[in-house]
């Protein structure tokens, strides 16, 4: 099928090359000039593992190609339009910026002259009753179909490729849901075949469904982190508490880690987001959960900061601090709120000599927060350290061998801010060990 992909970042860059390489012919459509020229040349301007070797086999078999300024004939024959724009926090609320969603559909409605109608299927995460109001705006032009996604930074491209579940949200006129969801099939014709659970629903439970997912999810960690909290209070170990809990089959182990919060591009402002829609529409006590959630994630930050002046005597005024880990989560190079940098940019401020080591973010790093010093491998980074804070888990960092990392620093100190490491090996090599709720 002739497929456009408006907005080309991290979410339609991956749907995209994903969509070439179930064979549709794909024409990808970003504003961004230096991200577009990129792509086009098969380069992926982020890290995402699988991603550059899928880009690139679309690009050179001539099904995946970008532009800034599609022609009106690109648009208008078009079989299906993907929505994959961003939708940041509001600058001073909790609700999302729709901005972009609105500017691609005008752009799409100025080249649909709706002697055909093709599909428009929104992938954003937006807040509920958004698709309601796009459908409108389309006045006709085509039929609206929202089919949120469900990606995992880095393991985006199987999640595309291989959905636990995808969701349509479909219009209410039987006729129109009908001619919506055969395109849509089509699209994810080979998907399907492999089984992945297709649900049909209505536009307002489809918005509903990715941001609850996340709000879930994010509950669950605070839940967790809450838990931290009286563990220390009682002496008590939250990771035996996490793995006991994680037996019952209600509950699940998964997501049950302690440590220094979430943080990304999704998950808080989701969360934020639709606490504001239930605030608007007077869901009062959905609006306090995830208000509770939100602070309760925010206080872990406080709580590893506070752990690492502990360790350092009260003061890490000119202490050599080396923070392992920059990205938001492993496998990615994901800065935005990440709770390990906001950790190192917060030490920094209290005085500390800070240096960072990530595996991919070390250069965004270097440009973005010029008064961090960012070493290239982790053993220069734990040279003549005072202190070691563990704030991302890549498994090369959760690997380390703390004998040989013991003879590194100036005072075997670690602070282990997602309870990764195995405080029985470290200490037997020397090491204080500070985890949280242990």
């Amino acid at each position: 099928m002739r497929v456009t992909v408006v907005g080309c970042g991290y979410l339609g860059a991956v749907h995209a090359a994903a969509m070439s390489h179930l064979g549709h012919d794909v024409l990808g459509i970003d504003t961004d000039t230096q991200r577009v020229a990129a792509l086009a040349q098969g380069r992926v301007p982020f890290y995402e593992p699988g991603l550059p070797e899928l880009l690139k086999a679309g690009v050179d078999a001539g099904r995946l190609r970008f532009t800034r300024e599609p022609t009106a004939q690109e648009v208008a024959g078009a079989d299906v339009h993907f929505i994959a724009v961003g939708t940041p926090q509001t600058s001073g609320s909790g609700e999302a910026d729709l901005s972009q969603v609105r500017s691609a559909l005008d752009m799409l409605v100025q080249h649909l002259d709706g002697r055909r109608r093709p599909l428009v299927v929104g992938k954003s995460t937006v807040p509920v009753g958004t698709a309601a109001g796009l459908a409108d705006a389309l006045a006709g032009r085509a039929h609206l179909v929202w089919n949120p996604e469900f990606l995992r930074e880095g393991f985006a491209v199987h999640d595309t490729l291989h959905p636990d579940r995808i969701v349509y949200g479909l219009p209410d006129r039987p006729e129109q849901a009908q001619a919506a969801q055969s395109v849509l099939d089509e699209v994810y014709a080979r998907i399907l075949d492999e089984g992945a659970p297709r649900i049909l629903t209505d536009y307002a439970t489809a918005e509903l469904v990715k941001t609850s997912a996340n709000a879930f999810l994010a509950m669950k960690i605070s839940f967790i982190n809450a838990m931290a909290s009286m563990c220390d209070a009682t002496g008590g170990d939250v990771t035996v508490l996490a793995r006991a809990l994680g037996h019952d089959a209600r509950i699940g182990a998964r997501y049950l880690r302690a440590g220094v919060g979430f943080g990304g591009g999704c998950l808080p402002k989701d969360i934020r987001a639709l606490g504001a829609s239930a605030s608007l529409l007077g869901v009062e006590p959905l609006a306090q959960l995830l208000a509770a959630v939100d602070t309760i994630n925010r206080g872990q930050r406080d709580r590893v900061v506070r752990l690492a002046v502990e360790c350092c005597g009260g003061s890490v005024e000119e202490a050599a601090v080396t923070v392992l880990g920059a990205a938001f989560k492993p496998d990615s190079d994901d800065l935005r709120d990440s709770p390990a940098l906001e950790v190192a940019d917060r030490l920094s401020q209290l005085g500390a000599a800070v240096t960072v080591h990530d595996p991919q973010a070390g250069e965004q790093v270097r440009r973005l927060h010029p008064g961090l010093a960012v070493a290239p491998d982790v053993w220069r980074a734990l040279d003549g350290a005072d202190l070691v804070v563990l704030g991302t888990e890549w498994r090369e960092l959760t690997g380390l061998d703390p004998h040989r990392a013991a003879r590194l620093v100036a005072r075997p100190v670690i602070v282990d801010a997602r309870n990764a490491l195995d405080p029985t090996l470290w200490r037997e090599a020397g090491w204080t060990y500070r985890g949280v709720g242990r």
